[in-house]
């Protein structure tokens, strides 16, 4: 009879946002860092993608990136992370920034 293996257990997400995951906006004003293969991770918003040139686009299918859009695309864990840090204070939804989100419910 063949042991069943032991389940392995990763972590392939991350979430970075400057809100309480309590609170009622923190989906909208959250960024993810996703595990992309290898030791490559991706910065995202709602389908879009930070690159090294810090903007955000949209992530194709992918089978159409390309390798030049991956090597723009795609950090190591750390500088991911930090990115993402960098970046979730700067969230606008609708009109209001992070600040305008914690005031209202601090009220």
């Amino acid at each position: 009879m063949t042991e069943t293996p032991k389940p392995t257990v990763r972590t392939t997400r991350y979430e970075v946002s400057c809100l309480p995951p309590d609170n009622i906006d923190a989906f909208h004003f959250t960024i993810t860092v996703e595990w992309r293969g290898g030791d490559l991770w991706a910065v995202l918003r709602y389908g879009e993608c930070l690159g090294t040139d810090g903007k955000w686009d949209y992530e194709p299918r992918p089978s159409n990136r390309e390798d030049d859009w991956l090597d723009a695309h795609r950090f190591d864990l750390d500088t991911a992370l930090k990115l993402a840090q960098e970046e979730a204070p700067k969230i606008t939804v609708n009109g209001q920034t992070v600040a305008d989100v914690l005031r209202r419910a601090a009220s």
